[in-house]
């Protein structure tokens, strides 16, 4: 049986994995795919760097034009991370005709429909499973698996990053710099971890998430973002005597052919199976109109779980290449683009105010909330003797984000009100 050859684009801890993999089920692949599946050249920064994976010297080439060129390699697998080359890279392996593997996320976000556009005129496969949720199938259980569903709501804890420091703030009530400092200490967490708790690095796993399961372009100007930079071990702590636990979730929601995405910090009640997902783990819990409430548990991240992604996405391109059917199942988002408006876009909120400690405070906070048209579902005054001003907690039942901020707008006018300190959404 001939080989089905293939270019690895970087090997880093993905790349790793995916030679590694290779390697052990080698007998099990070959099974699937009717073919061996064959790694012919690597591309790496440094070819004389220590690796600890062993791989055959002539394997490793500086010289991207050493993939792009060979008209024998059939497969590129693209885990290299970046947007520019990565970009360059696939375009011109699409352009010679060379199937597609990739678990660059940031660039199926900023260039997948030009990626999956030179797919389609060049009958070629682009998968890219290990983009969103690490090891967690999702992609394909959307496309796939939702195919005769309408998907109405997808909610995720989709980054490992501020999951653990989330994590070590609840659990250990530590604060938000020393849960991020340990987070980097175990590798969790780059040097530069703004991407991840800025919340972009969720914002385009998101857009994926969604232009897939509602089949419309979802960029990322259309995703409202927030980080946890801002959350304090006293919003947590908050939280859980209320029966909440702090998420980052990506959130994206659609109805009557209207979208909203946001990424943001969100009180997820304890019931909730996402409030239970702790760690650097994934999940996603996904609303289908016929199936209901289900969901996707997994690590999101690591060397061998993100590998079996991209592994998986090579025997389906293999087994696509040795059938002769390779490009004929792209994906095309085929619904105009039309997002909800703040008015359109509702759910519960959680406020926590300082306020003046005298009479009549709660009543003139109170008649705000009504004349912005928001019930309230619950109100706590909380004791703080390192503060001053009262502390009053509340929970908003269903309102929409324009009367939200109709009502930080008239907190903004009122004396009593010291402080905003938090407002976050409310989901479970």
């Amino acid at each position: 049986m001939k080989p089905i050859k293939v270019g690895l684009f970087g090997l880093g801890t993905v790349g790793t994995g995916v030679v590694r993999i290779l390697e052990r089920h080698r007998e099990d692949l070959e099974s699937q795919v009717g073919s061996p599946l064959l790694i012919d050249k690597i591309l790496v920064r440094d070819t004389a760097k220590e690796r600890s994976v062993r791989v055959a010297a002539d394997l490793l080439t500086d010289n991207p034009r050493d993939i792009l060129d060979d008209p024998d390699i059939d497969i590129v697998v693209e885990v290299m991370g970046g947007t520019d080359s990565a970009r360059s890279y696939i375009l011109e392996a699409l352009a010679k005709g060379k199937q597609v593997v990739t678990a660059n996320k940031d660039l199926m976000a900023l260039h997948g429909p030009e990626i999956l556009a030179k797919a389609s005129e060049s009958g070629c496969d682009v998968l890219y499973e290990a983009s969103v949720a690490g090891g967690i199938p999702i992609l394909r259980t959307i496309v796939d698996g939702f195919s005769s569903d309408r998907i109405r709501k997808i909610m995720g804890i989709v980054n490992g990053t501020t999951n653990y420091i989330l994590t070590k703030m609840s659990e250990d009530g530590a604060s938000y710099a020393s849960a991020l400092r340990e987070a980097q200490e175990l590798g969790y967490a780059e040097a530069d971890p703004r991407s991840d708790v800025e919340g972009m690095d969720a914002a385009y796993k998101m857009a994926i998430l969604a232009t897939l399961g509602f089949r419309t372009r979802v960029s990322m100007g259309d995703i409202d973002v927030q980080g946890i930079s801002r959350v304090t071990a006293e919003d947590i702590l908050y939280g859980k005597r209320l029966g909440y636990e702090m998420k980052l979730l990506g959130i994206a929601e659609c109805q009557d052919g209207l979208v909203s995405v946001s990424v943001q910090p969100t009180m997820v009640k304890k019931s909730h199976p996402l409030a239970s997902v702790k760690g650097v783990f994934n999940a996603v819990y996904v609303y289908g109109e016929a199936v209901g409430e289900t969901m996707f548990y997994g690590p999101g991240a690591g060397e061998l779980p993100t590998a079996t992604s991209v592994v998986s996405d090579l025997v389906a391109v293999a087994k696509n290449l040795r059938l002769g059917v390779s490009g004929r199942k792209a994906f095309h988002p085929y619904r105009e683009t039309r997002r909800k408006s703040d008015e359109q876009i509702t759910s519960k909120y959680f406020l926590l105010l300082h306020v003046d400690d005298r009479a009549g405070v709660l009543a003139n906070i109170a008649r705000v909330f009504s004349d912005c048209d928001v019930s309230l579902e619950s109100v706590l005054q909380q004791p703080n003797e390192h503060n001053p001003n009262a502390e009053i907690i509340i929970i908003t039942h269903d309102a929409s984000k324009a009367s939200i901020r109709r009502v930080l707008d008239e907190f903004q006018k009122l004396d009593v009100v010291k402080q905003v300190r938090s407002v976050y959404r409310v989901e479970g």
